[in-house]
């Protein structure tokens, strides 16, 4: 059940599994389906990043669950060996660290695998690890914590990267999402959504509330997006 992207530079929300009951996904998905433009599944392996998650058989599992963009953020010291087993298992996109290093190769693999491409850095990483590669992706994600957990508090001094990232692709006038990913909650969407960003990864401010799918909407407006239409 692959899905389309939504077009490009729309404000999106997209919910990270990261946060939700994992002995009930298909009920937390359905919660936030209509407030939800993408689902975002972070994959951590223990090495990279100091956390365990999910795999490509848990992807397949919620693959028949949701029409949702898959966005699969692949926190992996070796994210080659992943793509084609993500891409396999229902992902529509991957996105791979620009710490790991060989990003040319890792882009054109995934597009190989007709995967669209996003390229991650972690709130230390300068931008200009990132500018050599702005044109052969479809989006760039600024981590606003340290990727690992989830519910940590936002980095703020990474606003000032977004908007310089959002400058950078205007300048060059290329079609490509600015996400953020770490401690969004109502009161960081709008300042995020104001530097530049328009995909909102959220986890446990949506998740971590009593109804997950109010508290999606709530981001929604908090942010400025428009509501979903509903399904026929």
């Amino acid at each position: 059940m692959a899905a389309t992207r939504g077009p490009r530079g729309a404000l999106q929300l997209a919910p990270s599994i990261l946060s939700a009951d994992f002995g009930r996904l298909d009920e937390q998905l359905a919660s936030v389906d209509e407030a939800a433009d993408r689902v975002h599944i972070d994959v951590m392996d223990g090495h990279f990043v100091p956390n365990l998650t999910v795999g490509p058989p848990v992807v397949a599992s919620l693959r028949p669950c949701s029409a949702r963009f898959f966005e699969c953020h692949l926190m992996l010291s070796d994210p080659m060996e992943f793509l084609e087993p993500f891409a396999e298992a229902g992902a529509d996109a991957c996105t791979v660290h620009v710490e790991v290093g060989g990003t040319v190769e890792l882009i054109e693999r995934a597009r190989s695998l007709s995967l669209a491409v996003g390229l991650a850095c972690n709130p230390e990483t300068s931008l200009d690890a990132v500018e050599p590669f702005v044109e052969m992706v479809d989006l760039v994600l600024c981590m606003t914590v340290h990727p690992g957990f989830g519910g940590q508090s936002f980095i703020e001094d990474v606003l000032d990267k977004v908007a310089r990232l959002r400058q950078l692709l205007d300048s060059r006038h290329l079609d490509v999402d600015v996400e953020v990913d770490g401690g969004i909650d109502l009161r960081t969407a709008p300042r995020a959504v104001a530097a530049g960003a328009n995909v909102l990864v959220c986890g446990s401010a949506i998740f971590g509330a009593d109804d997950p799918g109010a508290a999606a909407v709530a981001m929604r407006t908090a942010a400025g997006m428009p509501a979903r239409a509903p399904r026929r």
